[in-house]
């Protein structure tokens, strides 16, 4: 199910509301970095989906307690940000962005620290960061200098803080940048598992859609600020699948009749395309083949990608923001 930048209403009611953010913004003088933002977030893995400079960074760090809104409200586990905010960040992992290791050492001393930071007992900590390294991956190297390590290896013991602490929720900002094929496709592999075996919500800042495809039951959308669509993932692409046919005869009788059994129908010199939603399209296709005497040489459905449905949303965001 798609929203609308004023509100998103989740489509499974079973997955009880991680995030809630009400009528949301956020200015930078006279910068608008997030504008009205309305959404309901479940607890699942959820991919915040927006270009560079849409706002997600900003809503990322208001999440974490790091800035304050300029209006409207946010809460995180049924607690306002602003009033709760050491309660809720002891609940949370943040991956971020940027670099931020100590370079001079080991991987497992600084995990460990990470974890005493996030109030773990010495020997609890050094027991989280052995398990989080050998999950992600690092058991062997963990002893090892930071400095030495590749960028997907630092990535990996960056993911690792995140978790030591054993978190309900964990922030992912940009967590595949800079790596090379091998190393994306283990950490996305490294994220899906997080979730999926360790009941941890996930919220995937990225840019990169096939990312969020792979690995995130729910999706947020934002452009230039603006919340332009959420849901599961499921219901949004079901929300526009597509039919090309091949046929040869009286085409455009062809067309007239699927449209006035209200479907939108395009294409031409004997390809078109019939968008649908639910599977009376079949019966409404062979109806109109009868009519006009059509032959179809070939049907073949396709589900809308992710990609097709955010250039879509975008694109009519942005022509509803333009002046009439």
């Amino acid at each position: 199910m798609t929203a609308t930048a004023d509100s998103a209403t989740l489509t499974q009611s079973d997955n009880p509301t991680l995030i809630n953010a009400t009528s949301l913004s956020k200015h930078y003088g006279k910068t608008v970095a997030l504008d009205q933002i309305s959404v309901e977030l479940p607890h699942a893995s959820i991919g915040l989906l927006g270009p560079n400079g849409a706002g997600k960074s900003t809503f990322l760090k208001l999440m974490l307690g790091l800035s304050a809104q300029t209006s409207g409200d946010l809460m995180v586990f049924g607690r306002d940000v602003q009033e709760n905010p050491m309660e809720i960040r002891r609940r949370i992992g943040y991956m971020p962005e940027s670099d931020c290791l100590a370079m001079d050492t080991t991987a497992f001393d600084f995990v460990r620290h990470m974890g005493e930071v996030s109030g773990l007992p010495s020997n609890d900590a050094r027991l989280r960061a052995a398990d989080m390294l050998y999950l992600c991956g690092l058991d062997e190297e963990r002893y090892r200098m930071i400095r030495e390590f590749s960028t997907g290896m630092k990535q990996r013991v960056k993911l690792a803080q995140a978790l030591v602490h054993d978190p309900d929720l964990v922030f992912l900002d940009e967590p595949t940048n800079g790596l090379d094929p091998s190393g994306h496709d283990e950490m996305l592999t490294l994220i899906r598992r997080i979730h999926d075996e360790l009941g941890i919500a996930v919220v995937l800042s990225s840019h990169v859609l096939e990312d969020i495809e792979r690995v995130c039951d729910y999706v947020m959308m934002i452009d230039s600020g603006r919340l332009v669509g959420a849901g599961y993932l499921s219901d949004l692409m079901d929300t526009r699948q597509e039919i090309t046919l091949e046929l040869d005869g009286d085409v455009e009788s062809f067309s007239e009749g699927v449209r006035r059994r209200g479907f939108e129908v395009s294409g031409k010199n004997g390809m078109l395309t019939v968008v649908y939603q639910d599977d009376a399209v079949f019966d409404a296709i062979r109806d109109a083949a009868v009519d006009s005497g059509v032959a179809m040489r070939t049907l073949v459905t396709r589900r809308t990608s992710l990609e097709e449905f955010y250039i879509d949303v975008v694109e009519q965001h942005q022509a509803d923001q333009e002046p009439v």
